[in-house]
């Protein structure tokens, strides 16, 4: 029997011992939206609905070991990043993506847990702006996220507008404002590409507090997409339509900030 390839990609980031956010939400979208992910695992954390109690970036060793490893034997069409934690963790992620070439590469920039706690330093923003925005072919910060990234203040939808621009200027070509922390009835994330093309999309707003690792999601899904072949713009919409979906179907797990329902888009896609 002859089998079509598998496509695959990578995930770069920390793990979440709660299993809603990090690494692992990053797998389970993959898996669901029919892409095999491999993981690099940057730091361990404990983790659970409730927040992060603590987190351990792993040794440069180990860390390129597994870039290594996987570029070895893996066909990667695809890869994101999630928590990096430190100045020193960004710039490793940045060798090994230009050690081995990495396309498709997608940054999403996370630097506080959904409980608060602080996944990336001070000085690790800067580093990322300088070392691995650069490298990679789209960024999906968040409303905090695109604050830190541009130097400004993000209120309104022409904020989002020209803190893309801004952001795009530092050499990431593809940029996405997500603008899931407003609080408006509407969630509007805006989408500015290198070939001068932007756009909207918008959702409605859903009064759950079961959104834990929604930012990972929909940077995997976009991953996973990329990795099949797809153009950037039809591979974001389709990852948003994932999100979308998913968002409405929660899962009725832990007592803080609960998890996605990552597999039951099987049963809905489109």
């Amino acid at each position: 029997m002859e089998f079509k390839q598998y496509p695959e990609a990578m995930t770069i980031a920390g793990t979440d011992s709660g299993g809603g956010a990090g690494m692992e939400a990053d797998i389970k979208t993959m898996q669901a939206c029919h892409t095999f992910s491999t993981n690099v695992v940057v730091g361990v954390t404990a983790q659970n609905t409730y927040g992060v109690q603590d987190l351990y970036p792993l040794p440069r060793k180990i860390v390129d070991a597994q870039f290594a490893s996987i570029m070895d034997d893996f066909d990667i069409k695809a890869a994101k990043t999630g928590a990096l934690f430190d100045s020193e963790h960004v710039k490793i992620v940045a060798d090994n993506v230009k050690k081995y070439n990495l396309k498709n590469f997608v940054v999403d920039p996370v630097m506080v847990a959904k409980g608060g706690a602080k996944l990336l330093t001070d000085e690790a923003i800067q580093t990322l702006k300088d070392e691995l925005l650069p490298l990679a072919t789209l960024v999906t910060p968040n409303l905090p996220e695109t604050e830190l990234l541009a130097g400004q203040t993000v209120k309104t939808q022409v904020d989002m507008l020209n803190a893309a621009k801004k952001i795009q200027q530092m050499g990431c070509p593809n940029v996405m404002v997500k603008g899931g922390h407003g609080d408006e009835d509407m969630v509007y994330d805006f989408v500015k590409l290198a070939d001068g093309n932007e756009f909207w999309l918008e959702s409605k707003r859903v009064n759950t507090i079961r959104t834990h690792g929604t930012g990972d999601t929909l940077s995997s899904a976009i991953v996973a997409y990329l990795a099949q072949g797809m153009d950037l713009e039809t591979a974001i919409r389709k990852a948003h339509q994932y999100l979308e979906t998913i968002i409405n179907l929660p899962l009725p797990i832990g007592h803080g900030h609960g998890p996605l329902n990552h597999g039951e888009w099987s049963n809905h896609e489109i």
